[in-house]
């Protein structure tokens, strides 16, 4: 019986060939996570206060007086009263951040005034700190006071876009293949990013940001399926994790390039130009030897095959033929028919829900993908109380995910991805309910147990791609990715709306996720356990992972391709 993960066995399972497809393909992964955290210094609202109606000549401040309303900066204090200004008509304005008021018949130019005031509005005219932040959209397009709104519609939207991308492209990859959505991403996130410098006014970049996130999460859905369809069983759990530590990788590029470039628009193209040069060798990339199987292309995968082989230096000797299940099937590989002519039956997502024992691992892993976003960004969102330097922070925030990825590894290496999985998401719960009874003076506690589930929930998060892509086989794995992604991306648009019911109870935030982490942690231990099986490829032979003939089998014994003879000498790989 010959099987088609004996590819690995035959050609290796992250030889010279794999390991720089695997490189080449993560190296454009830290530009997803450039994209997703620009916004971060994009839309940052520095210190402002109204404009003056005319120039200023004294400025006040409680006990600090000065000659210029740009002095004054070091000294203010949100909510600790206006600044009171002279101009050089002798007027005195109170000035405040969304409202400014003329003192009538002031006499001596003091901070306390007891008498008549007339209030105005800002009238669009207001005057930044420029000492942290140069230039940003928010000093462009005055996105303050009764404009804030579209200011804080910058990352919703994005998360829109990342949501819509991850189904739309983890669909359309099922049917026309990876390599021709990695290219096309590859060349947009390029080339919106460029735009979205030279955008002009808020509501072309916002669209731009749109179209921006949906091809960022569209070629981030991908690359997973990809590097797995690539590497081999030995080493699938390290390849597929470390695609987030290269995503973690561009959070703290983010912050450097933050901290460096103050203005927004330089700030975007450099973060832009780190994807330039993947676009030099992206076209070289071969299509997945999986999807080809699957989708009948058999001439296309014996070239790819041979050229796995001579890259690593092994001889020419794998035929297609040896993979296929029976002298039948073997034939079909050597027929005249041309393969584009065969016809192929279109798989939606509805055939993630095919059978009860589907529609339940779906249903479960969608929710670990939910609790994972949600669980990451609240306790992100956070840590932001913290205080220090913000630069530092968002660096941190990117750098403390490296461990937790290695941890995960190793830990799914050896006892699984489902006893990895739901510990992780216990550990997090009892975290968030111990945050509960803690005594707020003990603050480093508080601290620790916050790192901890954040540390936790960043585990299953990492894990949840892998486990995903070894849950679905071939014919609707990048489907499966993209939904659960498209869940994700839920959570992460939920997350602030979750952070803000702190308003109603300080600890209602961590209540929400510490229940919804335990309950999740609990119903993923009934999904399969997939360490050490190789990829399906029909929806039958995922169907079966976790009954009693696949445990009998073990997890040496290698999945079998699934060829439908049909009377007219075509086959149907994708029957679901």
């Amino acid at each position: 019986m010959k099987y088609v993960e004996r590819i690995f066995d035959e050609l290796g399972h992250f030889k010279r060939f794999q390991a720089c497809l695997y490189f080449a393909a993560v190296f454009q992964s830290v530009a997803c996570g450039i994209h997703y955290l620009a916004s971060v210094f994009l839309v940052e609202t520095p210190k402002f206060l109204c404009e003056a109606p005319d120039n200023v000549t004294a400025v006040l401040y409680g006990n600090h007086s000065v000659g210029a309303l740009q002095d004054i900066w070091p000294f203010f204090s949100i909510g600790n009263g206006p600044v009171v200004v002279q101009t050089v008509s002798g007027e005195q304005w109170e000035l405040s951040q969304c409202r400014r008021a003329l003192r009538i018949n002031s006499t001596g130019f003091e901070y306390h005034f007891d008498g008549s005031k007339t209030m105005h509005s800002c009238m669009g005219r207001f005057v930044y700190d420029n000492s942290e932040v140069q230039q940003s959209i928010v000093m462009d397009w005055d996105l303050v006071c009764e404009r804030e709104w579209l200011a804080k519609l910058c990352q919703p939207t994005f998360m829109l876009g990342v949501l819509i991308g991850a189904l739309v492209f983890g669909d359309i990859a099922d049917r026309v293949g990876r390599r021709p959505i990695l290219m096309l991403t590859s060349f947009c996130q390029f080339g919106f990013g460029v735009c979205v410098a030279f955008s002009g006014n808020y509501y072309f970049f916002v669209v731009l940001r749109f179209l921006l996130a949906m091809v960022s999460s569209g070629y981030l859905v991908v690359v997973f399926v990809y590097v797995t369809e690539f590497t081999g069983i030995k080493v699938r759990t390290w390849t597929s994790m470390h695609v987030h530590a290269a995503f973690a990788v561009g959070i703290m590029v983010v912050a450097l390039v933050g901290y460096l470039v103050r203005v927004w628009w330089i700030y975007q193209i450099i973060l832009s130009l780190s994807t330039f040069p993947f676009l030099f060798f992206c076209w070289k990339f071969p299509e997945t030897p999986f999807y080809l199987l699957a989708k009948g292309k058999y001439h296309e995968a014996q070239a790819l095959l041979d050229s796995i082989a001579r890259f690593n230096g092994l001889p020419v000797s794998l035929k297609v033929s040896d993979l296929m299940d029976t002298e039948e099937d073997a034939s079909l590989t050597k027929g005249d028919k041309p393969e584009e002519e065969k016809p192929q039956k279109k798989l939606s997502i509805l055939d993630l829900f095919g059978t009860w024992r589907m529609a339940g691992r779906t249903l479960t892993v969608w929710a670990v993908w939910f609790i994972g976003s949600l669980g990451y960004y609240v306790f992100s969102l956070g840590s932001v109380n913290l205080g220090g330097n913000q630069y530092i922070n968002l660096f941190l925030a990117g750098a403390v995910e490296l461990p937790s990825y290695l941890i995960g590894c190793a830990a799914m290496d050896r006892v699984g991805r489902k006893k990895t999985c739901a510990p992780a998401l216990l550990l997090s719960g009892v975290a968030c309910m111990l945050i509960i009874v803690v005594p707020k003076d003990i603050e480093v506690l508080v601290i620790i147990l916050s790192m901890t589930g954040k540390f936790a929930i960043a585990i299953a998060f990492g894990l949840i791609y892998l486990y995903s892509c070894e849950l679905y086989p071939t014919v609707i794995r990048s489907l499966a990715v993209g939904s659960g992604s498209m869940m994700c991306r839920v959570g992460s648009v939920v997350a602030p709306f979750c952070v803000y019911l702190a308003d109603i109870w300080i600890y209602l935030p961590q209540l929400i996720v510490g229940i919804l982490a335990f309950v999740i942690g609990v119903l993923t231990l009934l999904l399969p356990e997939t360490l050490g099986k190789p990829l399906t490829n029909t929806l039958e032979e995922a169907a079966t992972l976790g009954s009693s003939h696949s445990e009998k089998s073990g997890p040496e014994e290698k999945v079998e391709m699934q060829l439908c003879a049909r009377p007219d000498g075509n086959t149907d790989c994708s029957k679901a």
